[in-house]
């Protein structure tokens, strides 16, 4: 699941779900889309972290 895009935008995306603030990545990285976010959460439910 961490290399559905670039590290660490997944992982950051993942930190927030589960109530970590771990922030935006920095530019030239953009936020995870709508559908990578998707992809971790299921990731995440999976795991009954979410």
């Amino acid at each position: 699941m961490l290399f559905i895009t670039s590290n660490p935008i997944p992982l950051k995306a993942a930190l927030e779900m589960v109530g970590r603030p771990a922030g935006g990545p920095r530019l030239p990285l953009v936020p995870a889309t709508e559908a990578e976010k998707t992809k971790v959460r299921a990731v995440l439910e999976q795991l009954g972290l979410v």
